[in-house]
């Protein structure tokens, strides 16, 4: 696999290649939120991003996602130059996105029907993926008949029925509980599985990135936040994201990774609180 700090090589489904990014403040120097960096992502990758608060594992998202544009450098996309918003990603914000005045079939549907595909083709697919994500039966239900973890399935049923090439999400899983976060995560990667997509995630849970990647990027504390590191996951796939915690190997990550990351993590509340 790539690592962020060699050229890329072949086809990359994502390619930040001295991205950085800072913002004006009015009557005072830029805030630089991004130093430049350089990430590579393999197509059928998936990587995690973790940092400190306030270090732009969200902004660097945004930016792969067209929302945001970079201050210098260039985002590449399957080698192609990212010229606005990113159509062939689907994005999975931490907050849910469903429209509560329609059922979850019709929510599921939107993305197909904004295309342009026919009402009737439209939910015959949409019933099709609720079933993918075990609520074929919930179809008929509003987001407030729902719990989080049936929402969260939702809005992952609704950003997958697009097949997007590249899933973006922001901690998609961060408002549930430990519980329910496991199993969303074994089913993420049950639904990844085999699908060639490249995967984005964000996340402050760093047993969470461990359990689901490929790799684990790592920035330092903002601002200026910089890539500080980079490692290779090599646990065995399939995946169960909770049986896969009792390995000794993911105890060595874990430990590896978080030798590094806690002293970020100090240098945010310690900016923070000056």
């Amino acid at each position: 696999m790539p690592s962020a700090t060699e050229a890329p090589q072949g086809p990359l489904a994502v390619h930040f290649d001295g991205v950085r990014l800072a913002f004006p403040v009015k009557n005072k120097p830029e805030y630089e939120v991004l130093a430049p960096l350089t990430l590579s992502v393999a197509p059928q990758q998936f990587i995690s991003i973790v940092g400190p608060t306030g270090c732009g594992k969200s902004t660097l998202l945004n930016v792969a996602a067209g929302l945001l544009k970079p201050t210098g450098g260039r985002v590449l996309i399957d080698g192609a130059p990212l010229p606005g918003l990113n159509r062939g990603a689907g994005y999975l914000f931490q907050q849910d996105a469903l429209m509560p005045w329609k059922t979850a079939l019709q929510n599921v549907a939107v993305p197909l029907e904004i295309a342009g595909i026919p009402a009737a083709e439209a939910a015959e697919r949409a019933q099709a993926w609720l079933g993918k994500v075990g609520l074929a039966r919930f179809g008929d239900r509003y987001p407030h008949q729902l719990s989080g973890g049936q929402r969260k399935r939702v809005g992952m049923a609704q950003v997958l029925i697009r097949d997007p090439q590249l899933l973006l999400m922001d901690e998609p899983f961060g408002p549930l509980d430990a519980q329910t976060r496991q199993i969303m995560g074994t089913l993420l990667l049950d639904l990844w599985a085999g699908t060639g997509k490249a995967v984005i995630f964000v996340t402050h849970d760093l047993e969470e990135a461990i359990a689901l990647s490929d790799r684990v990027i790592l920035l330092s504390a903002g601002p200026s936040a910089r890539l500080i590191g980079d490692y290779d996951i090599d646990l065995p796939r399939p995946r169960n994201t909770a049986d896969i915690r009792l390995l000794p190997r993911f105890h060595e990550l874990h430990h590896a990774i978080w030798s590094q990351l806690r002293g970020e993590v100090a240098k945010a509340y310690a900016e923070q609180a000056a």
